[in-house]
């Protein structure tokens, strides 16, 4: 299923799904101030800087994300960017949440002449308390290969139900795309707990449950891959570092039998280090470093030091710990190079490939954040949507070569 991208009626549609749920769990007073706060940017700040920028500005002082987006993305990346440093995240957890981001998916469906989904999913939830969802090609079949991805949202807000229409078609792409298509590929989205309901090591926990019962449901590690993007990926690398502790140490999450690494990981945008110097605001990104930060410390929960690698796994500088945490076939990361985060990643995979490990690297140029995700929604033409999944799809398809480093992918 590959639905056509977000119309101004669907952002309508939206809009009125949002607005009684935000009243009903954010309340009437608080939705009302942060509308009427919103409408200075809204009424003069947007129009102005979207015209003066994208329109009178010399193109040699655009900045460099402008003059690669269509009037829709840009207008819809400076509404975000807005957002991200001013609406509270109690905002921001509904907009994402279930109850907006499934009536919704259900909406853009029936646009499209579905009634219902085309593609298997259904709800889980793990007696270890972990919750996700499963896509599934035929679910009567084993899957050939199997992708647990965790979601982003600076761990304040997201859910695997607003990132349904994304993993659908990324599955779709794995099961229909060329002669390399899987006969029975399979997702797992974890929903796993957000701030303030929950901090560290409540995440990791969940990751490190659902890991285990993908493993069930694989039966072989061989066929697993790991993913996600911006916070979901650097809950991702804490569980790589998490299983590639010693066995019977203790750490954060108590003993345990010790779990089997996956074959591979794609990471999307990766929020490696939860403080940084290195994360540095761009004139074309969404993201603010101020409110990263706030998040981060909030997902810590003041109870433990934020370079703390378990938390923070940029804050591993051990190249024999990420050697032993690396998945056997590999680590592949894209990014933006316009993005708050691309300084650390590139430091990131470099110290990745002085620890020996498997890595390749994609930078997208003009690129924002997670922009693969993005655009699956945004970009206007089919290729431009697809550009970035097909990229991830094709070393997931590769990754169980047996020369994986001698890939032209790579």
């Amino acid at each position: 299923m590959i639905l056509g991208p977000i119309s101004y009626l669907d952002c309508f549609v939206f809009c009125l799904l949002l607005t009684p749920q935000l009243i009903w769990h954010v309340g009437l007073f608080e939705t009302t101030f942060c509308v009427l706060s919103t409408l200075p940017f809204l009424l003069v700040k947007l129009p102005l800087s979207f015209l003066y920028e994208r329109y009178l500005l010399p193109l040699a002082r655009h900045p460099p994300f402008v003059p690669l987006a269509s009037p829709f993305e840009d207008l819809v990346v400076r509404c975000v960017r807005y957002a991200f440093a001013n609406i509270p995240p109690s905002i921001g957890h509904v907009f994402f949440s279930k109850q907006v981001a499934l009536p919704f998916l259900r909406w853009r469906m029936l646009r499209h002449g579905h009634l219902t989904s085309p593609v298997h999913w259904r709800e889980h939830k793990g007696d270890d308390g972990f919750k996700g969802v499963w896509i599934v090609s035929d679910p009567e079949q084993d899957p050939d290969v199997v992708l647990y991805y965790a979601h982003g949202g600076g761990f304040s807000m997201g859910s695997s139900y607003f990132y349904l229409e994304f993993l659908i078609t990324w599955l779709a792409l794995l099961r229909d795309e060329g002669a390399g298509g899987y006969a029975n590929p399979a997702i797992f989205a974890l929903e796993y707990t957000l701030v303030p309901e929950g901090s560290f090591p409540t995440q990791l926990r969940e990751a490190v449950a659902g890991y285990r019962h993908v493993l069930t449901v694989a039966r072989d590690p061989a066929i697993v891959c790991v993913g996600g993007d911006s916070a979901g990926a650097m809950l991702v690398l804490s569980m790589l570092l998490h299983l590639a502790k010693e066995h019977g140490d203790a750490g954060h999450l108590g003993k345990e039998l010790a779990l089997q690494k996956p074959a591979f990981a794609v990471l999307i945008s990766p929020w490696v280090t939860l403080v940084s110097p290195l994360h540095r605001n761009s004139a074309s990104d969404y993201l603010d470093v101020d409110a990263l930060h706030r998040y981060g410390l909030q997902y810590a929960g003041g109870r433990i030091q934020p370079n703390d690698p378990m938390v923070s796994p940029g804050s591993c500088r051990d190249t024999g710990w990420w050697r032993r945490a690396a998945p056997s076939r590999g680590i592949y990361v894209t990014y933006g190079a316009e993005e708050v985060f691309r300084p650390e990643i590139k430091q990131f995979t470099q110290l990745l490939q002085k620890a020996g490990v498997v890595v390749g690297s994609r930078e997208e140029p003009g690129g924002i954040h997670a922009w693969p995700v993005a655009a699956l929604f945004l970009a206007s033409s089919r290729e431009q949507r697809l550009e970035g999944l097909r990229d991830l799809y094709g070393h997931v398809t590769v990754f169980q070569a047996d020369l994986v480093g001698e890939s032209g992918l790579w």
